[in-house]
């Protein structure tokens, strides 16, 4: 009578497909929050605070954002005459598929209307991805402690789950540049001044 341990063997995995996973993310929600911005600049402030260039899982939308990012923060026009220039400026044009991309990202997104939603599900798999790397680190400090005691993986465990929440529960209320700020707060000052001279 042979003894079968109901325990996974954790030297292999349990098929091919568990070395192939791709992690979460949602291109068209990344594709839609992008074209988005490019339609109505002004729904920069319900994404601002939301979502981060490092929050994309394409690098050619990382890189997009970041120059969005940039280009509000100096009260520029982000469309796709002047993210083309800008990223032909840093030489990254042809690195998020030049002109053609931008392009189609303006036009396959039907309207800003749902930004919000799509920046949530862009955030909602960044965060997902972050637990998977963390839950990975994990792993591998419980396979090689490297003379740690328990007490202190398990101390460095929920530090590293606890910043991945932190950052989850601030979502909405992250930092923004001052600049930008003071330059948004500055024309609704002047707005609201001259809306009430006769």
């Amino acid at each position: 009578m042979t003894f079968e341990s109901p325990l996974p063997d954790y030297d292999e995995p349990e098929t091919d497909y568990d070395q192939l996973r791709i992690p979460p993310h949602s291109v068209q929600a990344e594709q839609s929050v992008i074209g988005g911005l490019m339609l109505d600049n002004s729904t920069w402030d319900q994404v601002a605070d939301r979502v981060g260039p490092e929050d994309f899982y394409r690098r050619e939308h990382q890189l997009i954002f970041g120059v969005i990012r940039i280009l509000a923060d100096e009260q520029k026009p982000f469309d796709v005459v002047t993210l083309a220039e800008e990223l032909e400026r840093r030489e990254e044009l042809d690195d998020v598929g030049g002109l053609p991309y931008l392009a189609a990202l303006a036009e396959d997104t039907p309207s800003a209307a749902n930004i919000r939603a799509y920046a949530d599900i862009v955030r909602e798999h960044s965060v997902t991805r972050q637990l998977i790397r963390v839950g990975t680190e994990i792993a591998e400090s419980g396979f090689r402690p490297e003379g740690r005691k328990v007490a202190e993986l398990l101390d460095e465990a929920e530090n590293k789950v606890f910043q991945i929440a932190e950052q989850r529960n601030r979502e909405g209320e992250g930092f923004q540049p001052i600049k930008g700020l003071l330059a948004r707060a500055i024309d609704r000052i002047e707005e609201l001044q001259s809306s009430d001279e006769p």
